[in-house]
């Protein structure tokens, strides 16, 4: 077995990555998808937002308003606040699912797909926190896969992505620079990942580099037998 960490900032191409791995035959979670799940009415973590932050971050439906969120998190200082409430559940579907997978498969190349692999250390730290869940999280992973780009082209990937219409692309532009700011730089990611992949190019160039990785993710997972959970 294997535990792999896939990481990299906004627009830096960490899904198209993952989404190739899955091709090649590794288990794959994204941190992402897994948040959404748990912000949905009737999970905790969405209780406990809504206790926090109040109503104005609810949709007259009772969902939360995704955008407002955001808005609270990036532009008024309560990212941490949000993370503190996401993180640690998150974390710990994931530690389930990777116990599943190796329940099923001990050889199997496990991925991770987060955006903040760095970070959630980085924070847990910063708040004085030295173990658990958020402070080690580095250390119940194998291998980390660092995706790096140049910082216009992610945010140019991340405009296209999610406001490709947009009638403000300067706000749009500044949304993305706040959100890069919050996150660890490409330099000191790849100073501690196992391997770094450049998505400056086309998708062709990354995907070769993604073949030309998954050998080696491969062998190593059948030299990892010995560690079946990520307690």
């Amino acid at each position: 077995m294997l535990r792999v960490g896939l990481t990299g900032s906004l627009g830096s191409g960490k899904s198209t990555v993952a989404a190739m791995l899955r091709e090649l035959g590794a288990q794959v979670i994204e941190s992402d998808a897994l948040g959404r799940e748990l912000m949905e009415p009737g999970h905790e973590v969405y209780s406990q937002i809504a206790a926090r932050f109040g109503h104005e971050v609810l949709k007259s439906d009772g969902h939360l308003n995704r955008a407002r969120l955001a808005d609270l998190a990036f532009r008024h200082g309560r990212l941490q606040e949000l993370n503190a409430i996401v993180h640690p559940p998150v974390i710990e579907a994931q530690r389930r699912w990777m116990n599943e997978v190796f329940a099923r498969d001990p050889a199997a190349v496990a991925v991770l797909e987060s955006a903040l692999i760095f970070e959630v250390a980085r924070d847990a730290r910063a708040r004085g926190e030295k173990e658990g869940a958020l402070a080690d999280w580095r250390r119940r992973i194998d291998r980390i896969i660092v995706v790096s780009a140049p910082d216009d082209l992610k945010i140019a990937r991340y405009a296209a992505r999610v406001a490709p219409d947009s009638p403000d692309p300067a706000g749009v532009e500044a949304d993305a620079r706040i959100r890069l700011s919050h996150q660890v730089s490409d330099a000191e990611k790849a100073a501690q990942a196992d391997y770094v992949l450049d998505n400056s190019g086309d998708i062709s160039s990354l995907r070769a580099q993604v073949q030309a990785l998954w050998p080696r993710l491969k062998a190593e997972s059948n030299k990892s037998g010995q560690n079946f959970s990520i307690q």
